[in-house]
């Protein structure tokens, strides 16, 4: 039996969502007058800036020729996922969509995607996290991506006798740890650390689960993907737990921080925020001594999260022809500069950063490409993965406000695994 990872339909999905989805034909394209109309859906709604690229590399497509048209509709995007599985149980998803990339596993797993018709070359010069694999097959690829940096500033750093970490000389976990103390004790800052504690949902997920990684342990056993036992709860997991934990303990995080990090680090509440490439704007427009540096290496390496929004075909459409068409059409270097330009995101392609004189070699926001390229790590690429990031979000929750660390841990274990073996190690 298939237990949907990414919710329980009838429990998760209002009827608000279902009248949205209504428009939707079961196949997602209808044919009039020889031309073929075919739907897209993205999570938008409400983001002016890149509804507006997506609006525009629609209008493109159906000008460049006349046997297709796209439609769009779009939805906010905190009802965006419940809307796809509504659509999905009703047989009235669209032929095209958006996916966050770490939910491409499921949803392939689960039958909502198709494959992308395209040689594997066609993104070979994009990013890895921003092409969307299961099962060996591409399913998405994506036209930016994100990256997080612990941010601070030359001068707080110089203030109080800190080296500046490189790429190449990122701190160790015993400088990082001086640093802070150091910063605390200067009596300038509420919080020398700002993890962006007050975030919710996957931040959790794709902002703490690299630092685990950097102790040694991990979400699941990435060999095998049917379980997490001695991954999640191992020694390393452990150690990673009790730091996390002792953060807050210590007074050097708040177990709940404000709700956008930028602001509190530009006041001057914090002396490092560890956040994303989406706040370099605000910071730089403050500070002209902004510094965007790596993250600890905890022992195994400098982590930070990979993959965002990417693009997919359902498998119900029935117009696939035409849906890979558009595809195809989208994937061009001055589509992946139109998003990055107006999104001030990373863009997938060197083509494309290279266009783009913040992203360019010796631009100001080219460390996050060079972040992206060396230390990105996906997600899990498991159906299970919306199961897992559920689970370790409340782990961590639970551990930070003073949980014991190896229970909880114990328990996330159960959870997952449970979870994987009731969906029979989800073979497809």
């Amino acid at each position: 039996m298939r237990i949907f990872a990414s919710a329980v339909v009838a429990a998760a999905v209002g009827a608000g969502l279902l009248t949205a989805c209504s428009g939707t034909s079961e196949s997602g394209a209808s044919t009039s007058g020889g031309t073929t109309t075919l739907v897209l859906w993205t999570h938008n709604a409400g983001n002016d800036k890149e509804l507006g690229v997506v609006k525009k590399v629609i209008a493109d497509f159906n000008a460049s020729q006349d046997k297709y048209k796209v439609e769009y509709q779009a939805f906010p995007q905190g009802a965006y996922n419940d809307a796809v599985v509504a659509a999905a149980s009703a047989k009235k998803l669209p032929c095209m969509l958006d996916v966050d990339g770490p939910n491409v596993p499921n949803w392939a797993w689960a039958e909502y995607l198709e494959p992308l018709d395209q040689p594997e070359s066609t993104f070979a010069d994009q990013l890895p996290s921003t092409v969307g694999k299961y099962d060996g097959k591409v399913y998405s690829f994506g036209f930016y991506d994100v990256a997080v940096s612990m941010i601070s500033r030359k001068s707080t750093l110089a203030d109080n006798g800190i080296r500046i970490p490189t790429a190449d000389q990122p701190w160790t976990a015993a400088e990082f740890s001086t640093a802070l103390t150091r910063l605390k004790a200067s009596g300038k800052f509420a919080y020398p650390l700002d993890l962006a504690t007050g975030l919710t949902g996957e931040w959790w997920s794709y902002g703490y689960s690299p630092l685990l990684q950097s102790f040694g342990g991990d979400l699941i056993d990435r060999t095998s993907y049917t379980g997490a036992d001695g991954t999640l709860n191992g020694a390393p997991a452990l150690t990673w737990a009790k730091w996390f934990q002792g953060l807050a303990a210590d007074g050097l995080v708040a177990k709940k921080s404000g709700d956008d990090p930028a602001v509190d680090f530009i006041n001057g509440k914090t002396a490092i925020s560890w956040n994303g490439s989406w706040a370099a704007d605000q910071v730089t427009a403050k500070f002209d001594d902004a510094l965007f540096l790596p993250p600890p290496d905890f022992g195994r390496g400098p982590k930070i999260g990979g993959a965002s929004w990417q693009w997919a075909i359902s498998s119900s459409c029935a117009a696939k022809d035409g849906a890979q068409a558009y595809l195809k059409f989208s994937h061009q270097t001055k589509y992946f500069v139109e998003f990055a330009k107006t999104l001030g995101l990373i863009p997938a392609t060197q083509e494309a950063a290279a266009q783009i004189p913040n992203f360019a070699p010796g631009g100001k926001y080219r460390v996050f490409l060079d972040l992206a390229s060396k230390f990105a790590v996906v997600r899990p690429v498991t159906p299970a993965y919306p199961f897992i990031s559920t689970v370790f979000t409340k782990a961590a929750q639970d551990i930070l406000n003073g949980a014991d660390p190896q229970k909880t841990l114990d328990k996330a274990v159960s959870d997952i695994d449970s979870n994987i073996k009731q969906n029979d190690n989800y073979r497809s």
